[in-house]
């Protein structure tokens, strides 16, 4: 089996109309609205084999944070500028090269993406993947390459809003 946490970054600030995109931070109510997503992460997950952040601060940050939470240790997280302005394909070729021993991953990343690639597993599909939501999937299959022909489970979809 092969676990899949696929989760949007935190609400971000678009104060500084200097920052480039890449660098913007998550606003206070992100951080709050993150913190509240881990803490049910905490409650309902096992410890993922790895996490793996797009390059955007945004991303980043709720990673860190998600990580503090459930005890993961904040400087294993990974980085990927692939997964910042990604496509679905780029999420997959993302999956395809992890090393089959990591049975759990979680991805942190960006809609309008996150959101068409959830679509994929989810029936019926949401119009939005807020931010710092979380969808779980679970596939039935030894090797990440497999994933996209394989059986598979839903095991959540979570938002911070349903979480008050």
């Amino acid at each position: 089996m092969k676990t899949l946490f696929v989760i949007r970054h935190g609400k971000s600030s678009w104060e500084d109309p200097h920052l480039s995109d890449h660098d913007r931070p998550l606003l206070p109510t992100g951080i709050k609205k993150t913190i509240r997503i881990a803490n049910y992460l905490k409650e309902k997950i096992s410890l993922p084999d790895l996490m793996l952040s797009s390059t955007a601060k945004r991303a980043h940050e709720t990673a860190k944070i998600i990580a503090e939470k459930i005890n993961y240790p904040v400087d294993y997280i990974k980085t990927s500028s692939k997964l910042y302005h990604a496509g679905s394909d780029d999420i997959y070729t993302t999956l395809y090269t992890l090393d089959n021993a990591i049975n759990s991953v979680m991805i942190f990343g960006h809609n309008p993406t996150f959101t068409y690639f959830v679509n994929h597993y989810l029936d019926p599909g949401i119009e939005n993947l807020p931010t710092s939501g979380v969808v779980c999937v679970e596939f039935n299959c030894d090797k990440w390459e497999d994933v996209n022909v394989s059986s598979f489970q839903v095991n959540f979809v979570v938002f911070p809003r349903m979480l008050k």
